[in-house]
């Protein structure tokens, strides 16, 4: 691997930044996008039930907010009733959607990153191709040999390297890091549905308590 990377020049360094970042990125993402840190299946249920004879204790509210990306939603609705007991439908909903739009902008965290990646991987290993195309055409141009219409062997098998090694190693970052993007956006907005679906039907179930 080494070896790899010193015949394909200094142009490969800004790839294996983006790639040590891309990894990093769909780990941190792997890790907080699973179900049970955002929507837990049955916490919804969970919390009707906890609530169908009345509101719940602000400890338990407290409890459901730090449960989950969902819970935090959920929460949110229990303690502006808390709060304002004769507050308007509205004004629920305008509290769910401010906490859902909160909770949204954590889901697309790094995702932008991840992206911009993608998009510039192809472009930096279409930079080291140019570089080495120009070592190419330069091993052509320079040199005892080129007076006599040679070439420099040693300089255009490296100058085809760089270009090779580089352009390959552009895709080899970018397309993962595109399925991952791909990936995370589809799940993340999977989450977002089911939150504001919830959110509905918690909604519905406040307005049943305050009658």
């Amino acid at each position: 691997m080494l070896s790899i990377i010193q015949a394909a020049g200094w142009p490969i360094w800004p790839l294996l930044v983006c790639s040590v970042l891309a990894l990093a990125l769909v780990l941190e993402r792997l890790i907080s996008l699973r179900p049970s840190r955002i929507a837990p299946v049955s916490l919804l249920d969970e919390a009707l039930t906890v609530s169908s004879h009345g509101l719940p204790s602000s400890e338990v509210v407290q409890q459901l907010e730090q449960n989950s990306a969902l819970g935090e939603v959920l929460a949110s609705g229990f303690k502006a009733l808390l709060q304002h007991p004769h507050c308007t439908e509205a004004d629920l909903r305008a509290e769910l959607e401010g906490t859902g739009r909160r909770v949204a902008a954590k889901l697309d965290k790094h995702l932008s990153a991840l992206a911009t990646i993608a998009s510039a991987a192809p472009l930096l290993g279409l930079l080291g191709t140019v570089i080495g195309m120009i070592d190419i055409f330069g091993s052509q141009s320079a040199g005892p040999g080129a007076l006599s219409g040679g070439s420099n062997p040693a300089q255009l098998a490296h100058g085809i390297s760089v270009a090779l090694y580089n352009t390959a190693f552009g895709l080899i970052v970018a397309i993962p890091s595109l399925i991952f993007w791909r990936y995370f956006r589809s799940r993340a907005d999977a989450y977002l549905l089911t939150m504001e679906l919830a959110a509905e039907r918690l909604l519905r179930h406040l307005n049943t308590l305050r009658k």
